[in-house]
Parts: structure tokens; C-alpha cells; sequence
């Protein structure tokens, strides 16, 4: 620092260092604590390690499908009204009778009001044409009456008789009508979807609610005709189930090919049921299948690798292979498709099977860099 006229002047090499130095002191402690230790740990820790070795593979025909629930519902209005009461939205989990939505019912209240009303002036009818028959053949028994007489009071009693069934009958459809101002729920499940809000106007064939069963699901496959012939035909069939977005692998409990064909696609429809009580699948979601027939064919020298042992860096795929000292080398690699049963991917060129494969590929490229190693 010089002064310049009575003025304090600062040097500028000094005054940039200071920034430097205040920057620093700027960061969170914790920050600088982990930037000084990650490196050291990241290379000093053990790396861990696999052993693989080539197996016989079941070759798989792989397909796209869709998770669909085994139960599900789709809720609709029966008679027209406006929605009144929620009980249940989207997600909410719902119990077999429980009430999920209720429809005004006073249009429907009044249509049963006047139904009781048919039946006590039908009621009241058949009483008179009963009493008007039994005095007519009384008096027919008496010779006091014609035949023909007779025959028309009985034929005004059987009317009355059958116009207070038609009312007895239209008020069992006036009563059923207002019940259906109550929606509850078929079954135990969750609600999927809601499709109307409080206040709407609800119409016949409107839809309402849509309520499924989460302890039931399948998957969806539209196979074509000719696959399902060289797997061996439907009988035959068995399949796995893959789960990309979760990278998880289910075995069926059942595989259903349905008894029809596309006409336009000429692909037959697949069912392939989830074990009961699978968790985390929801209903439209994507899935891929594998299917393998009882007598399929196997690869006979099949190396399969950990799916997080691959090193993936533009187009270069590798992994890190271990020598007996311990030292890490990059082999570069050509891979199939995951096929193993924890979504283990198949190695079809670089690995010859009896090779150590480092698990955590960053880890070992940090001990690589550490102890300079040939890349094949």
C-alpha cells in the first residue's frame, strides 16, 4: 500500500488476492470440508467387485405392454341431477358400499311420491271391482243377474287387479330410480379418477368415477400371430415382466391369450397377471414383457453384467475389469438387453465370462487414475 498525495492507495496484485481470499471465506463451511475430503475417500475405499462368469440364457421375445387393473370400474350416472355431495377424490382409498357422491334427489323423490300415489288409487279400485264381482255372481246365483253381466264385472275386477300391479310395479322403478342419486363404491380399491365437480350437472351415461383394485394388475400385449406360433403356441407361453421406470423384474403368475384376433392388425391380445399383492404398478403405466416358450432355446456362452456396472460416455460403453493386483482396466463393450432376473444386462461382446467387473465404475475409474492402467 504507497500514498499518493496524502491519499492511501492501494496495490492491485494485493487487492485482487484479498478478493480471493474473501470468496473463500464466503463458502459455507461444510462445502470446503467436503471439497478437501471427497477425493481422498472416493480413492482410498475399496472397490467393490463381481466375478462373472457365461451361463446358458433363455432366449425371450420381448414386447411393449400396459399395466391395466384386473378390477376396475368405471362409475356413470343413471338418472339426471345435479351433484350435491364428494365423498372421494383422486387417490383417495375406498371401501366396498362406501358412499362416493350423491345426486339431488328430488326430482327422483317425487316421481316415488306420485308412484304411492298410483298405488293407493289402484288399491282403491280393485277394492270396488272386487265388491261390484262378488255382488254380481251373488246375485247371478240368485237368477237376479244375466250371464253376460257377470262376465264383464269380472272382467272390470281382473283390470283393477292388473292396473295395481302396474302401479305396485312403477313404484318399485320409481324407488330404484332414486336410489341411483347415491353412488357407492363396488369394490375395495383406490379412486383412479374423478370426472364430474360438485355442482355439475350429472346426465345418464355421464361418467362419474373411476375406482380400481391395486392388489390385481396385468399387462397388456398385442402379439402378432406368427410370434406367438414360434413360441410355441399359447399354452406353451410364460413370460417375465419388466418395469423400466422402477428397474424391476416380475415373473408372471399367469399368462391368458384371449380367443380373438385384430382384424385390421391381425394380433391376438395378452394377458399377463401380476402376483397378488404387487405394489408400486399403477394402472396405464408402461411395461415391457419378456416372453419365453416351455421348450425355448438358450444362448450357450451368455456373460450377463450388473446394469450399474456399465460406463456409458456418448457412444463408448464399458466396464472396468480387475487384474489379480488389483489394478483397474477400461474395456470397452457391446450390450444387449436387461434379461437377467435383477434386471441384469447381457454382455454379447468384450467379456468372455471368468473376468472381475468393478460394481461402481467411477470409484474404479478414480483408482485407475490413481494407478495408470493400459485402455483396451
Amino acid at each position: 500500500m504507497g500514498r499518493r498525495g496524502g491519499i492511501a492507495v492501494l496495490d492491485l496484485d494485493v487487492y485482487k488476492n484479498k478478493l480471493i481470499n474473501m470468496k473463500a471465506l464466503m463458502l459455507p463451511p461444510f462445502l470446503l470440508a467436503l471439497l478437501a475430503v471427497l477425493p481422498a475417500n472416493a480413492a482410498s475405499g475399496p472397490v467393490p467387485t463381481l466375478r462373472v462368469e457365461s451361463a446358458p440364457l433363455l432366449r425371450t421375445q420381448p414386447a411393449e405392454a400396459t399395466i391395466e387393473a384386473v378390477r376396475q370400474s368405471l362409475l356413470a350416472a343413471q338418472v339426471p341431477g345435479r351433484v350435491v355431495e364428494l365423498s372421494a377424490d383422486a387417490g383417495d382409498r375406498v371401501s366396498r358400499g362406501q358412499v362416493l357422491m350423491r345426486i339431488d334427489a328430488a326430482e327422483a323423490a317425487a316421481a316415488v311420491a306420485e308412484a304411492d300415489a298410483g298405488v293407493a288409487q289402484a288399491e282403491s279400485g280393485m277394492i270396488n271391482a272386487r265388491a261390484d264381482y262378488e255382488r254380481a255372481r251373488s246375485l247371478f246365483e240368485r237368477k237376479f243377474f244375466s250371464q253376460s253381466a257377470l262376465d264383464q264385472a269380472r272382467t272390470r275386477f281382473q283390470a283393477a287387479e292388473a292396473q295395481l300391479r302396474a302401479a305396485r310395479a312403477g313404484r318399485g322403478a320409481a324407488a330404484t330410480a332414486q336410489g341411483y342419486t347415491t353412488i357407492t363404491s363396488p369394490l375395495d380399491g383406490l379412486v383412479a379418477a374423478r370426472h364430474i365437480e360438485r355442482g355439475e350437472m350429472a346426465q345418464p351415461g355421464r361418467s362419474l368415477l373411476t375406482v380400481y383394485d391395486p392388489t390385481a394388475m396385468r399387462a397388456l400385449v398385442d402379439l402378432p400371430q406368427q410370434r406367438i406360433a414360434e413360441l410355441g403356441g399359447a399354452s406353451a407361453l410364460r413370460a417375465r415382466v419388466e418395469l423400466p421406470d422402477s428397474e424391476r423384474w416380475i415373473d408372471g403368475a399367469g399368462v391368458t391369450v384371449l380367443p380373438a384376433a385384430d382384424a385390421r392388425t391381425h394380433t391376438v391380445r395378452v394377458r399377463v397377471d401380476l402376483p397378488p399383492g404387487t405394489a408400486g404398478v399403477l394402472p396405464g403405466s408402461f411395461a415391457r414383457v419378456h416372453f419365453l416358450a416351455a421348450a425355448a432355446q438358450t444362448r450357450p456362452t451368455s456373460v450377463m453384467v450388473p446394469a450399474g456396472a456399465i460406463l456409458r460416455r456418448g457412444e463408448l460403453t464399458a466396464v472396468y475389469i480387475a487384474d489379480a493386483q488389483g489394478n483397474f482396466t477400461l474395456r470397452q463393450v457391446r450390450i444387449g438387453q436387461a434379461v437377467g432376473p435383477q434386471g441384469e444386462v447381457e454382455v454379447l461382446a468384450g467379456l468372455a465370462g471368468g473376468e472381475t467387473v468393478a460394481l461402481d465404475p467411477v470409484q474404479a475409474g478414480i483408482a485407475a487414475a490413481a494407478k495408470p492402467a493400459a485402455v483396451r
